[in-house]
């Protein structure tokens, strides 16, 4: 279920380049990274709802943050991103 849930997003990320901004294509790309890391570390856990996903995708993010790997204007930005594709995929799942 998560692997699917996945590629919804991926696709959501993917349909967006050929219109996106530049902010949007750094996001998307951002994201990619923090989605799969999610993916693995939930299967590893044996959690299998979208849910599960959003916390550890989530927890990713904040752990980058706190790194300080983002701008307070990129974490709004990859944030609100995440919100969106998030919650259209899962509209559609």
């Amino acid at each position: 279920m998560i692997a699917e849930f996945e590629a919804r997003i991926l696709a959501l990320i993917d349909d967006m380049v050929e219109s996106a901004s530049d902010d949007e294509l750094f996001a998307g790309g951002y994201l990619r990274g923090h989605l799969t890391l999610a993916v693995a570390e939930a299967e590893e856990n044996g959690e299998h709802t979208t849910e599960a996903l959003k916390r550890r995708a989530e927890i990713s993010l904040d752990k980058a943050i706190n790194a300080g790997e983002l701008s307070p204007r990129d974490q709004a930005l990859v944030r609100d991103m995440w919100e969106n594709l998030y919650q259209t995929a899962q509209n559609k799942f």
